[in-house]
């Protein structure tokens, strides 16, 4: 191996059922090393606050080396790590194949699932993870938990971040009335198309299903329009709020679960779609990892798709149905880090420049959320520091609309272009590009004014 070479990097299977994982001396020991390396090349300064904090303690130490830091001061980098992998994907020169072998967010989870099992998990964090429970009571109580959870309601606000460290002024993802699985109504599908007899079942994921519902609806017209027979399946969450935390058991016991239910699907031919790119993440990369003997695993993955990228993957091999219309309307698209670390390219911007004359903007960079991590009280001030510049660049591109494959990214994206002075109008914000494909299609359109989240802070309306 050489210095700078062209190899692919490689992610090894992580290791997490065996004792030395979770021995306090051997993580530590494992910590320095990885440090010291990341303390002497300094490439990823500028992604998230982990290694900010890091190389700040290492310059402030007496010896200005890592050997004068202490360990208990290490907490305070794994804490800023969001798992977003983008340091192993996009900056790091010494990750597998180099001998020096660095997986930083996967030692950052090692960190954490040491720390799991030592301390456990603070009650409300296991809540928080209890993704599908939440959405289930949320949903069916929709006007009332969108009420309580709106910044405005401080008295409500200020509760939950006093028993759930939520930050009050943190924008909170709407609850949708009924979810995508109770929407039943299917698209006739489009016989003509060149993709006609294609198959896809789509995993609703726990936000697709409970939170932007719109998203898969908007989906299946454009699927049903190029021919795409499809359903819809939600087995349970893939596990990231979980992976989040360390409970990596908890990670393993929902891959399971889900590859069992998708299994019969993939055997009839089915390709998979993942609503949302986190969960394509761990369907793709992570499960695989945390189960590698698991065949059920290994062919759910090499069968996920994430939206962006399946629908390019038509207009590749079959094309698109045709009558795409060019929209009134300028769009500044995020690429979500999620989306990035599936080595998948720019799938979403490729997508929307199928659509013709499209005024597009491209900002390639971390909106600064990280999933829950953002939201929390502890954490709030570093997402909006980290995302800054990304707002900044999209208030810079001047466009109407504004739109993330990430909900929650473009959640605390628009949230941050409210707060910054101006006085231009915000743009509008779509919660996935795919809406806009639906809406230069003539179906599917995104909602109008006051249904779709704007960046001006109204929520969706769930009633």
């Amino acid at each position: 191996m050489r210095e700078g070479g062209l190899d692919a990097p490689v992610r090894h299977p992580l290791p997490w059922r065996e004792e030395s994982f979770y021995d306090p001396a051997e993580l530590e020991k494992e910590m320095r090393r990885v440090f010291d390396i990341c303390h002497g090349c300094r490439r990823c300064f500028n992604l998230c606050d982990s290694f900010p904090r890091l190389f700040d303690l290492i310059d402030a130490s007496p010896s200005g080396e890592l050997d004068g830091v202490k360990s208990e001061d290490f907490a305070q980098v794994v804490e800023a790590c969001t798992l977003c992998d983008m340091c192993f994907m996009t900056k790091c020169p010494y990750v597998p194949p180099h001998p020096f072998a660095l997986d930083f967010p996967h030692l950052m989870l090692r960190s954490r699932a040491v720390a799991a099992r030592r301390q456990g998990i603070p009650f409300p964090d296991r809540a928080l993870a209890a993704t599908d429970r939440n959405g289930r009571l949320a949903s069916a109580l929709a006007p009332l938990a969108n009420w309580a959870t709106r910044t405005e309601n401080r008295t409500a606000r200020r509760a939950l971040e006093r028993l759930a460290r939520i930050d009050a002024r943190a924008e909170l993802p709407r609850y949708a009335r009924p979810p995508l699985l109770k929407r039943r109504s299917s698209p006739p599908l489009n016989r003509e198309a060149p993709a006609f007899g294609r198959k896809a079942v789509l995993y609703a994921t726990c936000y697709g299903n409970y939170n932007t519902p719109e998203v898969g609806e908007a989906l299946r017209a454009v699927l049903a329009r190029n021919g795409v027979a499809h359903e819809i399946l939600h087995p349970t969450c893939c596990g990231m709020p979980k992976l989040e935390q360390g409970d990596i058991a908890g990670v393993a016991e929902a891959a399971e679960k889900t590859a069992r239910a998708f299994a019969p699907w993939i055997a009839q031919g089915y390709d998979v779609i993942a609503l949302v790119p986190s969960c394509a993440l761990m369907v793709k990369f992570e499960w695989p990892l945390i189960l590698p003997e698991n065949e059920d695993v290994a062919r759910l993955a090499r069968a996920t798709y994430d939206i962006s990228e399946y629908i390019v993957d038509i207009a590749k091999k079959e094309g698109l149905a045709p009558w795409l219309s060019p929209l009134p309307t300028s769009v500044a698209l995020h690429l979500a880090c999620h989306a990035r670390a599936q080595n998948m390219g720019q799938k979403a911007a490729e997508m929307l420049r199928l659509i013709p004359g499209l005024d597009l903007a491209v900002i390639e960079r971390c909106s600064g959320h990280g999933g829950a991590w953002g939201f929390k009280k502890p954490h709030f001030d570093t997402a909006l520091k980290v995302g800054r510049p990304t707002a900044r660049q999209i208030k810079g591109a001047e466009k109407q609309a504004i739109t993330s494959e990430c909900p929650l990214a473009g959640l605390h994206l628009a949230q941050m272009l409210r707060l910054q002075d101006g006085t231009s109008p915000p743009p509008r914000l779509y919660t996935h590009p795919i809406q806009l494909l639906a809406a230069a299609y003539g179906i599917g359109s995104p909602p109008a004014a006051g249904e779709e989240q704007r960046a001006e802070g109204g929520g969706r309306r769930s009633e």
